[in-house]
Parts: C-alpha cells; sequence; structure tokens
C-alpha cells in the first residue's frame, strides 16, 4: 500500500493527566496564603490561566485573592529585591 493512500492516523503518545492545582477541599481565599503563593511569579505578578492549569472561574477567584491580600497588605504588589540590593550597595555620601 502507498503511503500516500494511507488512511490518516492518529499517534500513539500515551499522556499522564495533571493534578488540577487546586483540590475541591482548598478554599480560594486572600487569608491562604500557601495557595495563593503558588500562582505568583518570583516577580510577585499573578501568573496566566495556562501556566496555572485553572478554570475560568478559579482563575478569577485567584485574582480576586491576590489583589484583596494586596490591599490588605498581605502580599506586597511587587518583588524589589533587585532594586534593594542596588541601592544598599551605592554608598551615601554626607550632607555639609
Amino acid at each position: 500500500m502507498d503511503k500516500s493512500k494511507q488512511p490518516f492516523r492518529t499517534s500513539k503518545r500515551s499522556f499522564r493527566r495533571r493534578l488540577p492545582p487546586i483540590g475541591s477541599g482548598d478554599r480560594i481565599d486572600y487569608r491562604n496564603m500557601s495557595l495563593i503563593s503558588r500562582f505568583l511569579s518570583e516577580q510577585g505578578k499573578i501568573l496566566s490561566r495556562r501556566a496555572n492549569r485553572l478554570t475560568l472561574k478559579q482563575q478569577r477567584l485567584i485574582t480576586l485573592a491576590i489583589k484583596q491580600a494586596r490591599i490588605l497588605s498581605s502580599l506586597p504588589f511587587r518583588n524589589n529585591e533587585k532594586q534593594l540590593e542596588r541601592v544598599e550597595s551605592i554608598p551615601r555620601t554626607k550632607k555639609k
């Protein structure tokens, strides 16, 4: 049989279904810092839905919880560690 006339075959790749990042018992709340911190990048940005593997409803709830935690000062708005290191390394001059 000619290769061009063979029926289309899908590849038989096995894939492993990943566990959902939010369990059924987890509450999405601004006080649940261990859950919220999983959905933030190192810079303090909210990760995308694709990166988090969340549903649209879960992503909206996570976003609201993160914003509430930021307003209540539980979370910083951004991570400024690099800026702080640079400022501390600059020697300060005394005013006369």
